[in-house]
């Protein structure tokens, strides 16, 4: 349905590496859940979302945070207030963009827990936060 827009390519560095594995773990994850995925890095001068999916009749943005330990409170802990805001403007841009009409909406959290050994695993934490303006 949407397209996320193009990168150039480039060799990304082991963090950025390990974030795009933990999308593709945390999109899959969705699926097996009945969510339908919509897009991937959907990009505004805003910022992006990781996700952008529908769970029956609600439109989700969903944000990934893949971590290799709990180091600094895991990835739950990176979604800041700021983050938040910023989620809430490009799920704007998004609304905006898609003509969808009033729509229900929610913020979901996945958060990839991928030790160096070992196979990786996704917790989703439905409707993380509300909107912030």
């Amino acid at each position: 349905m949407f397209r996320a827009q193009a990168c150039p390519a480039s060799t990304p560095d082991p963090r950025q590496a390990l974030g795009v594995d933990g999308e593709a773990v945390a999109s899959a994850a969705l699926r097996r859940r009945g969510y339908a995925i919509l897009a991937s890095r959907f990009r505004t001068p805003f910022g992006e979302i990781d996700l952008i999916a529908r769970d029956e009749d609600t439109l989700v943005f969903v944000e990934v945070k893949t971590r290799r330990d709990e180091t600094f409170g895991g990835g739950a802990a990176a979604i800041t207030w700021r983050k938040q805001r910023t989620l809430t403007r490009v799920a704007e841009a998004f609304l905006a963009r898609s003509r969808l009409g009033p729509v229900p909406c929610r913020f979901d959290v996945v958060v990839v827990h991928w030790p160096p050994e070992g196979d990786p695993s996704a917790e989703v934490f439905r409707n993380a936060f509300d909107a912030v303006r």
